[in-house]
């Protein structure tokens, strides 16, 4: 099985990777290599605060979310994948080192791949997930006047017993004026599940896990950080740039997260973002548009990870089936 352009970098499609998908880029070594140890360093760039903490025994109210929440691990984190649909040639040395690890394949020419049939064996029905609540959330328009509140519904009379060791800045008495002041809407079920007991009944809608392909849009915070969490769950579908950019949105949403709850940040020297004032509510709704479209433009890119891994007919198929949830 031959794989013609390989000078160039780009296969003919007519070589298959499991399952009757096509390969159609393969990548010389001269290119590859570059690019995941490029991947590498970029995400040892983008933990090293996290490693070091951990290493020191130390916790972050603001960055540890990303890794204690999503089980982010930074080891996984650096691993460089091509991506469905790309194959590694061999370096003079020998093969690549993916031809080791999980769901991955090795042509008889040497190319290394994702081994699509045995991926979707394994985790077909999360990608048939996956991309059913992606596209579900990415047909809606975006809301943006949640301004936040969930993180004060969550320490909502809730004097002990929070979910972060700091100070409210505005103190409980002030902080329970605030939710009781705005209309909660928070559409997220994994926000909405850590309500406090009596806020849980101020909130106007009352998500669960199986009404989240019917609630979650595209101006959540929560959903917009999801996008680490899909890339994570797809794994070797996809490409290690894709991944890295989804991990960065998700640290800068979770600052915004923050910055716009109730607690005092300036043991970390982050200002706060005060939206029980007008000003507070302008410059988060900004922000938060801002990563809307950040995330956009990652979810439809892990919309087309699943679609390759589904090929168009499952796709399809899988459009039509949450077509009912996109209202």
């Amino acid at each position: 099985m031959g794989i013609s352009g390989r000078a160039g970098g780009h296969a003919a499609g007519a070589d298959l990777a499991g399952g009757g998908h096509a390969l159609t880029t393969v990548l010389p070594s001269v290119s590859w290599i570059p690019l995941a140890s490029a991947h590498a360093e970029r995400a040892d760039e983008m933990t090293a605060g996290h490693r070091a903490r951990k290493a020191a025994g130390e916790k972050h109210a603001i960055e540890d979310f990303l890794y204690d929440y999503y089980g982010t691990r930074p080891a996984q984190l650096r691993r460089w994948h091509p991506g469905v649909g790309t194959g590694l040639a061999p370096a003079p040395d020998g093969l690549a080192d993916q031809a080791a690890w999980k769901f991955y394949t090795t042509l008889p020419d040497g190319v290394v791949t994702l081994d699509v049939e045995a991926y979707m064996q394994a985790r077909g029905e999360s990608v048939r997930y996956i991309h059913g609540l992606l596209t579900a959330t990415a047909s809606r328009p975006a809301f943006s006047g949640c301004f936040g509140l969930h993180e004060w519904a969550m320490v909502y009379r809730q004097p002990e017993h929070r979910r972060h060791p700091l100070p409210l800045r505005l103190g409980q008495e002030q902080t329970d004026k605030v939710v009781e002041e705005h209309p909660i809407r928070c559409t997220h079920f994994d926000a909405f599940r850590f309500f406090t007991p009596e806020a849980v009944g101020l909130n106007r809608l009352q998500p669960t896990r199986a009404t989240q392909v019917d609630l979650d849009q595209p101006g959540c915070l929560h959903a917009a950080m999801d996008c680490h969490k899909w890339a994570s769950k797809l794994g070797p579908a996809v490409p290690g740039a894709l991944a890295l950019d989804c991990f960065a949105l998700a640290g800068d949403i979770r600052l915004l997260d923050m910055q716009a709850s109730p607690y005092d940040l300036s043991s970390y020297g982050h200002p706060p973002v005060k939206i029980e004032t007008p000003e507070g509510k302008a410059e988060y709704v900004a922000r938060q548009r801002e990563f809307a479209r950040r995330a956009a433009a990652l979810r439809a890119r892990l919309i087309r990870v699943c679609e390759e891994l589904l090929g168009p007919a499952l796709a399809a198929e899988n459009r039509e089936a949450v077509a009912p949830h996109n209202l």
